[in-house]
Parts: C-alpha cells; sequence; structure tokens
C-alpha cells in the first residue's frame, strides 16, 4: 500500500466504486424489468439497458448538480417532487437520444427517475456509503489551507427548540437520545440546566442568546400601544426591526458565522432559513449581499443535488403522516388527557419541521463544516411542534427527538472530517409546561373572560359561572405555533388597593363581540379599548385609548370587576401591575408582592414560581412596552401543570415548570459556567467559550438588517 493512503481511505474508495457499479448494474435490470412492465416503453436491443443505465447515472451525478443551481426553487416549493420532473425530463432526453429506444410518455421517464433514486438510496444504505462520505471526500478535495491542528476549533450550537431539562434527563436515560447519551457516559460532555426569562419563548430567548439582548420583548407576540399595531417575532419586517435594536454588531455569529433555521442572525455573515433575514433589501456592503445570497442557497443544494434526497424525503414524510394519524388516534381511544385536536392539514403541515426543514438545516450545517466556518448556530424545531399537539413525553414527540438526536450524530461523525476540528454543544431555548387548556378547563378562553369582566354579563353566561349550566363549546380555531422555519421556506398596590381587592365580588357584564386586531386568534379586541394578547402561558392586558402604562389605580376606577376576578381566578397564578404609588406590583389570590421594596402582603404570590421569579418580573415591568397588565397562568407543583392560554397541550412562553428550564449540553473541558438565569447571560457564556477557545472578539458595526 504506497504512503498516505490509510486501510480506512482505501476501504471507503472500495465502498464507492462497488456502490457505482452495483448502481449501474441494478439500473440495467431495473430498466429491463420496466421494458416488459410499462407500455409505451421499448428497447429493442440487448445493449441499450447497459448503456442507458450508464448514460443516466452520468446525468445523476453530473448533470443534475449543475442543472439543480438553475432549477432550485422548483425543488424547493414543491418539497423535492418538482425535482423528479426536471429529472424526467432529463431521463426522456436521453432516450431519445439512443437509437431504438421507444418512449411515449414522460410519466415514463419519471417512474424511471424515481426507481434509479430508489436503487441508489438503498445499494448506500446496504454500503454505508452516505453523506458523511460525501462530505469526507469534498472536503480531502477543497482543503482549507491549514492543518486542522493549526486552526482554531470551531463550535456548531444545535438547538433543540422547546426541551426542557427534565425531560431532556428523561430522554437520555430512556434511550431516546442515544447520542447524546453517549457523550455523557463517556464523560467528554456535561449537561446542565439554566434559567429562562419570564418570557420563556423563542423569540426573547433567541434574542439573548445570538444578539446578546433581549430587552423590552415581552413575548411572542404583543400589542404596541404607541403605534396600534401587533409586533409578532415571527413576522419578518417586525423580528428585522427587533434585531436591529438589539444587534450591536457583535453578535454570537458576528464575523464569519452562519445561522440556520433562527429567528434573528446573530449578526452571522450567511444565514438561511432566519425570519429577520426575510426583510433585507440587497445593498451596499458584503456582508449584507452575502447574507441575501445564503439565506436561499445554503442547504437547499446541497440536499436537492442528490435525487436520492428528495425520495428519501417523501417516505420519511409519509411515514410521519401515518405516524401523526394513528398517534392522534390512539389518544382519542385510550382518552389520553390532556389532548387538543389533530385533524385538519396538521398531518400534513408538521412534516415541514419535523422532516424536510430539519433535512435542510442539517446539509446546511454540512456545508458550513465543510467551509470551514468557525461557529455555527441552528434550531431544531420538530420537538416543540409535535409536543405542541401531542405532549411534552408522549411516545411520537420522543420519536421526533430520537430523529433529531439521529441528525446531531451524523453532525458529530462529519465534524471528525471537516477541514478543521468542532466541537458540538446542544441547548434549548426554552422548555414546555404541559395541562389541560384553559378554555377546555373554565368554558372560555382568557379573551373571552377579561371581554366579560370589562362590559355586563348577561344571564346565561352568569349562570355558565355559577354551575348551572354546562361549559360553553370551545372553539377548534388552532393558534399557529412557532414555524417560522417553515414561514421562512415558504417566503423564506398596598394595603388598602389590597382590601379593596378582596371586597369585590367579580360581577359579570356583557361580552363585545371578538375582533381581531393582528394574527388570527392571537391578539385580540375584546371589549372597547381593551386588547388581549396570548403567548402560551402569557397573558398581556392593554387599555389602548389611555395613553402611556394604565397604573393600578385607573384600572379600578374604569373597570372595577377586571384585577379581582382575575385575582381569584383558578386559571391564574399572578398578575402584574403598575400602582402610582407603590411601583409594579405581583398579585395573587392570597397575597401580593410590591416589587420595589420587596414587602410581601399575605402569601407571596411568585413562591411557586422559584426563587429567581421576582427578579425576572421585575425586569419585564421596567420594559419600555410593558403592557398594561400581565397574566400568568397558573402552576400546580403537585401535577406539574397548568393551563396555557393557547391551545396546545405542551406550551410556554411564562413561569411555571419545565417551561422555564433549558437544557445545555457542552464538552467537559469548556468548564462549568454556574448558575445560568436569563439568556443574555447564556450569550455571555457562550461566547466566553468561543473567546476561551481562541476566537476573535467581535469588533462590532451596526447591524446590517433592513426592512423590505
Amino acid at each position: 500500500m504506497s504512503e498516505g493512503r490509510s486501510p480506512g481511505r482505501v476501504l471507503r474508495t472500495g465502498r464507492t466504486l462497488a456502490r457505482v457499479v452495483l448502481v449501474w448494474a441494478f439500473v440495467t435490470g431495473a430498466l429491463i424489468v420496466l421494458d416488459a412492465w410499462l407500455s409505451g416503453f421499448a428497447m429493442t436491443s440487448w445493449w441499450q439497458p447497459p448503456v442507458a443505465a450508464l448514460l443516466l447515472g452520468v446525468l445523476a451525478a453530473v448533470g443534475w448538480p449543475l442543472v439543480m443551481r438553475v432549477a432550485l426553487p422548483v425543488a424547493f416549493f414543491t418539497l423535492g417532487l418538482g425535482s423528479f420532473l426536471i429529472m424526467g425530463a432529463g431521463v426522456l432526453a436521453i432516450f431519445y437520444a439512443i437509437p431504438g429506444v421507444q418512449v411515449h410518455s414522460f410519466r415514463t421517464s419519471v417512474v424511471v427517475a424515481v426507481v434509479m433514486a430508489a436503487i441508489a438510496g438503498v445499494i448506500s444504505s446496504v454500503l454505508a456509503v452516505n453523506e458523511d462520505e460525501v462530505f469526507f471526500r469534498r472536503a480531502r478535495r477543497r482543503g482549507a489551507g491549514d492543518a486542522p491542528g493549526e486552526r482554531v476549533p470551531g463550535v456548531v450550537f444545535l438547538q433543540i427548540d422547546g426541551l426542557g431539562h427534565a425531560v431532556a434527563r428523561r430522554a437520555v436515560r430512556d434511550g431516546s437520545m442515544p447520542t447524546l447519551a453517549a457523550w455523557l457516559r463517556a464523560d467528554t460532555h456535561v449537561l446542565r440546566a439554566w434559567h429562562t426569562d419570564w418570557s420563556s419563548q423563542t423569540g426573547a430567548s433567541q434574542a439573548g442568546i445570538l444578539q446578546g439582548s433581549n430587552s423590552d420583548i415581552v413575548g411572542f407576540r404583543w400589542y404596541d400601544k404607541e403605534r396600534d399595531r401587533v409586533v409578532s417575532v415571527s413576522h419578518p419586517e417586525d423580528a428585522a426591526e427587533i434585531e436591529r435594536q438589539h444587534s450591536d454588531g457583535r453578535g454570537l455569529l458576528a464575523g464569519d458565522g452562519a445561522g440556520r433555521g433562527n429567528l434573528f442572525t446573530g449578526d452571522a455573515a450567511h444565514v438561511s432559513l432566519t425570519m429577520s433575514s426575510l426583510a433585507v433589501v440587497v445593498g451596499r456592503g458584503s456582508r449584507r449581499e452575502r447574507r441575501s445570497r445564503d439565506r436561499i442557497g445554503a442547504g437547499y443544494y446541497t440536499y436537492f443535488a442528490n435525487p436520492v434526497n428528495a425520495l428519501r424525503t417523501l417516505g420519511v414524510a409519509l411515514v410521519d403522516v401515518y405516524r401523526e394519524l394513528a398517534a392522534a388516534a390512539r389518544q382519542r381511544r385510550a382518552d389520553v388527557r390532556p389532548r387538543v385536536k389533530r385533524g385538519g392539514i396538521y398531518p400534513l403541515a408538521r412534516v415541514g419541521s419535523t422532516v424536510f426543514i430539519r433535512d435542510v438545516v442539517v446539509n446546511a450545517v454540512l456545508e458550513d463544516m465543510l467551509a470551514g466556518r468557525p461557529v455555527v448556530y441552528a434550531d431544531f424545531v420538530g420537538y416543540d411542534e409535535v409536543a405542541h399537539h401531542s405532549g411534552i413525553e408522549r411516545f411520537d414527540t420522543l420519536e421526533v427527538l430520537r430523529s433529531i438526536d439521529q441528525q446531531i450524530g451524523r453532525l458529530a461523525r462529519a465534524a471528525q472530517l471537516a477541514p478543521r476540528p468542532y466541537h458540538l454543544v446542544c441547548l434549548s431555548d426554552h422548555g414546555q409546561t404541559q395541562g389541560q387548556t384553559f378554555a377546555e378547563r373554565f368554558g372560555e378562553t382568557v379573551e373571552q373572560l377579561v371581554g366579560r369582566l370589562c362590559g355586563a354579563v348577561p344571564p346565561e353566561p352568569r349562570r355558565r359561572l355559577l354551575g348551572l349550566l354546562p361549559p360553553a363549546p370551545v372553539s377548534d380555531s388552532r393558534r399557529p405555533a412557532e414555524s417560522w422555519q417553515v414561514t421562512s421556506a415558504l417566503a423564506e398596590s398596598g394595603g388598602l388597593i389590597s382590601r379593596r381587592l378582596r371586597d369585590r365580588v367579580a360581577r359579570a357584564g356583557a361580552a363585545e363581540e371578538v375582533t381581531p386586531v393582528g394574527e388570527a386568534g392571537a391578539v385580540t379586541r375584546v371589549a372597547p379599548g381593551v386588547v388581549v394578547s396570548v403567548s402560551g402561558h402569557m397573558g398581556q392586558i392593554c387599555f389602548a385609548d389611555l395613553p402611556g402604562r394604565v397604573p393600578l389605580e385607573t384600572i379600578e376606577r374604569r373597570w372595577p370587576h377586571l384585577l379581582p376576578a382575575l385575582v381569584d381566578h383558578a386559571g391564574i397564578g399572578f398578575l402584574l401591575v403598575h400602582s402610582e404609588e407603590f411601583g409594579p406590583v405581583v398579585l395573587g389570590r392570597d397575597g401580593l408582592r410590591r416589587l420595589r421594596t420587596g414587602v410581601v402582603i399575605g402569601e407571596d404570590p411568585l413562591t411557586p414560581y422559584g426563587e429567581h421569579a421576582a427578579a425576572l418580573v421585575a425586569r419585564v415591568s421596567s420594559f419600555a412596552h410593558c403592557p398594561d397588565v400581565v397574566l400568568n397562568s397558573r402552576y400546580d407543583p403537585v401535577t406539574d401543570e397548568a393551563s396555557p392560554f393557547e391551545p396546545h397541550v405542551g406550551s410556554h412562553g411564562a413561569l411555571g415548570g419545565p417551561q422555564q428550564h433549558g437544557f445545555l449540553v457542552h464538552p467537559r473541558e469548556f468548564g462549568d459556567p454556574g448558575e445560568v438565569v436569563g439568556a443574555e447571560q447564556l450569550h455571555r457564556v457562550l461566547r466566553g467559550w468561543l473567546t476561551g477557545l481562541g476566537h476573535p472578539e467581535p469588533l462590532g458595526t451596526p447591524a446590517e438588517v433592513g426592512v423590505g
């Protein structure tokens, strides 16, 4: 054996050669079978099938990647199916070029294209020739300048959206995450928890983690009283504006970093499936132009350049649809509670995040490692999406988690082949807390509750409150989960006050017609001048006709039944208001807490929410856009459940239970970061790790994210 050719490399080369020969032989045999099976397709000579198979192999290996550089949008917007139509045209051209081959149907050429992809996929699996092998060969051909040992190690941050620390621990223990379990058992990595902000949702968390600041982000969506409009972190223009306000050019990914599938760029030069980048206008400056290019091509091209991927995605997507239908039926038969309706287009829509987007993000990260980019941050949203509808630890949710773990394992293997050494860090932006929905449990949504309390109660609602009528039917309108990746892809109080609250009897009033002012079912005008928005376990009330932050005293005069009834409601744990006399005050059923002085009268309403609750709530109260009243659902530490204001089984967005504890798995050599509270502190920890590895501190320039 010649020097420099390792046994492993010889083995890989042998498998690749065997794959080429076997694919050619099996495609030849398949063409013979198709000749006998398909009408309108005939090969009249013995030499035609092997020659056609050879030319088709050249088409798939050489011509197809070139075609996809032009036809990528077709493949993308058809979720890969369009790629077979394009390839069918190429197959048809080859058949016409071979003398004596008869083809009377374009459908025949498409069938041949699908059969070729299936054969190539099966043979690759049997011979263990996969994308990691391709990645290795391309990395060796390109090189990267320096030898791996002479380069600063890169870091790939992999976010599993919505996976709480406790669920992650059990998944590692019970076998749902074997890749992470292997790291922990080998003692190369450490599993820790970190505490989220009050707003335990991706917008606040990723702004803090990636940009280093999440100030004034009060929820996943909120009502901006000054501009009389809804702000949503999942809207491209809003996300771009939020990033502009929070970026100093020194984000976690500043420099030559890459962001894949996130809400914000982290000041990365390379982004795709990133909400804030969808509003970018291509203009002067290389960083802006590069970012605009990458958001369309990265990951998509490498994914669709291999027709096997499209076929595999289709097959896995069909399996996922079946799994969803079977899981929903199983829940209904067993009468599993809590549960929500999961019909309609949801079984088809969920594969966008659990299969298609996941695979594209993984291929983009592979490209980033191949390019030797110093830091990458990617988000997998499949677990979060399914946990919303199924539950945080239901069997089908854990299957999605297992599939994500498999992709993490694939990236870990590819990291060993990359042109520079890489460390992998896994984390989540928040957890989820499970429970029966507020509407199902109490017979009305929180929006209907607030609207009723801000008016007069007609006789029937009053009788329903007294238990004389059955609960009102619950609407089947399901609010969208945090599926911004699919959207990106398709678009790309003192003693006196306390006594008042105790002495008043919450009497109902006439409910106004519900009028949406923003996203359907997410922000609602419930009464004249009263707007309610919800983000999971957090509800926000704004009095649109009154300027500034409306004090508690004014609320009691204008809407005397509102605060007493909310405080006494079994589904509401506490609420935040601002008093002219005492400043920010947290009100609960059996007591209150003045945040400015720390004085507690009665029982502290924040006790069930942990030692950091007071500081986190006080911080939100200091925000310029803090709503007039902020509600937090009631958390039961005995059952570990809370009732979300949105129609989800697993939900998040506030304090209470697993939602406020994200997880962090990092190499042991990085050291102990200590207790981490808030996404901004987590950003400082991650930045410190990068600095410790030798990454230069970013100089900082204004973020180049514009509104289209």
